[in-house]
């Protein structure tokens, strides 16, 4: 069982199942909304509750995909397009430890000009 929560502690959320390796999305939707890239790892619907639900606000980021975050203090939290049986929920809200380890970068020819990456994982 992982656990996690927005920074006020509004919204949290547990996720039943073990997490899948986080990819970090480089693409400009997500480093907007997140200040930088954004690590998340997907979860099924099944798997994931969410308490506080009545704080998360929803951005319909493109005619696919909406956007969660907390109503109150503004944390990115949910990825999520309807259509999927799972969603991505942010690696930053997990309380540690999450035993995963980022494994692919995507959106990477969207990636800010400040940084590089350099870890030697797959570039999408």
């Amino acid at each position: 069982m992982h656990t996690g929560s927005c920074l006020c502690g509004a919204i949290a959320f547990t996720v039943s199942a073990p997490l899948k390796g986080p990819d970090a999305c480089h693409c400009g939707q997500c480093r907007k909304q997140s200040g930088h890239y954004w690590a998340s790892t997907d979860v099924k619907r099944s798997d994931l509750a969410i308490t506080g639900e009545e704080h998360v606000r929803w951005y319909q980021s493109s005619p696919k995909v909406r956007r969660g975050f907390c109503g109150t203090c503004g944390s990115f939290l949910f990825w999520d397009p309807p259509h999927r049986d799972s969603m991505a929920v942010a690696m930053g809200a997990f309380d540690a430890p999450t035993d995963t380890h980022l494994h692919v970068h995507i959106f990477t020819a969207h990636k800010g000009d400040y940084y590089d990456i350099a870890d030697g994982l797959p570039q999408e």
